[in-house]
This record gives structure tokens, sequence and C-alpha cells, in this order.
């Protein structure tokens, strides 16, 4: 099985960007998520599996894959205790998947946003690569260590990063805007958003001794005023 996959969500999916990472060369599995199979349907892109209580999914479309195609679908009751992109994520796991890149998972209810960004906990925990992308925002989770995010490399202009249930001792940021040394970083103030490279340095490294945060890089839209 390809040690890449792509989940495509039920969220809000930017074709170019969507489009874009399905046709990257590399081997990849691709798992559909409940109404993110629509995408897949209309760019006549075949998944290698579907997943979903399918609540949001059109039925001619979720019949066409379960009656007419040979892709599994794997469907599930509504009552269930986890969100249909977190069944994604573990089944992506136990495939054997390293990389995980999730489109559609942003956008709608922020519930589902929340929620979708706290999963990404489970693949970190396992030492796997996992990524919430859309055109406008990237969003990791990154653990004790340096993290250096290079300014030729950056997703975007800005970064910003939360920590995730518990206080991140000793947390530092150099090379930026806004640098910090030894902070105590708490899960419940907005210190940490939108800062940036510094003005002549090539890159902002983020160091602290144990736990984790959230790590999102963020751009405006085109056209955007900052």
């Amino acid at each position: 099985m390809s040690k890449r996959s792509i989940i495509i969500s039920g969220g809000e999916l930017d074709e170019a960007l969507t489009l874009s990472v399905l046709n990257q060369q590399e081997e990849r599995c691709v798992i559909a998520v409940d109404k993110g199979v629509e995408f897949l349907y209309y760019h006549q892109i075949m998944p290698d599996y579907i997943v979903g209580d399918f609540d949001s999914a059109k039925e001619e479309i979720r019949d066409y894959y379960k009656n007419k195609t040979n892709v599994p679908v794997r469907e599930y009751n509504p009552v269930k205790d986890a969100s249909d992109t977190e069944i994604a994520i573990r089944l992506a796991m136990t495939l054997g998947s390293k990389e995980l890149v999730i489109l559609g998972a942003t956008g709608g209810r922020i519930d589902h946003l929340w929620a979708n960004v706290q999963s990404l906990m489970i693949p970190f925990k396992a030492g796997i690569d996992a990524k919430i992308l859309d055109s406008q925002n990237l969003i990791t989770i990154i653990g004790d260590g340096e993290t250096h995010i290079r300014r030729d490399e950056a997703f975007g202009d800005y970064f910003s990063v939360f920590p995730l249930g518990e206080d991140v001792f000793g947390f530092n940021i150099s090379g930026a805007k806004y640098p910090l040394r030894n902070h105590t970083l708490p899960p419940y103030n907005s210190l940490c958003v939108s800062n940036q490279i510094a003005e002549g340095e090539e890159e902002a490294v983020i160091r602290f001794p144990s736990g984790w945060v959230i790590l999102m890089e963020t751009r405006d839209k085109d056209g955007e005023e900052k």
C-alpha cells in the first residue's frame, strides 16, 4: 500500500489545490470521506476507499460506488464514537501510510474543524506526518525539539502556534518578528497568533523541551488587504 494517503473530507474544497495534490506523481492512496466523494465523482477520479455515515453525500453517488465499482465502501451508523475524518485517518494508518494529507477538513462548522485539528494528534503520536491543507492554511502538530520555518519554503507569510490542552514550558521562538525566550505558553491566550519571519532573517525557529503545539502556517486570500 502507498506510504502517502490523501483524505478528501466533506468540507470546503478548493478545486485547483485539490486537483494539484491528487495529480502529484508519487504513489498515493485516496480515501473519500462522506460528501468528499462527490468531488471525486464529478472529476472522474476513482478513490481507493470510501468511508462515512453518508448523512450529507448524495444517495445516487453513494449507490454508484457501492453497486457499480469495486471500491470498498465502509458505511457507518451516524450514531458513532468518532468523526468520519477520524475514521479515515485511522484507516490510512491501518493501511501503513506514513504521510497523511487531509483536504476538505476546513470551512463550514467550527466544531467539525476543531475535531479535525484535534484528530491530528492520532497520527502524530504514532510518528506519522499528517497535515490539514486548504488554499490559505497548512495545519500540523509539532513536538519537542526544533522546528524550522524557512522563508523560501514557508506556506504563507504568517505562522501561529497554540498549545493543545496543557501549558508548554520553556517555549522559544527565534528569527521572528515577535520572538519569545523561555516562555510558558498557556492554552488560553492569543499571544502567538500571526507571527512572521523577521526582516533580514532566512528562517524562524520554534524550540521547546517537551509537549506539543498546533502549528498553523497561513496566508491571505489573493487580493486581500494585509
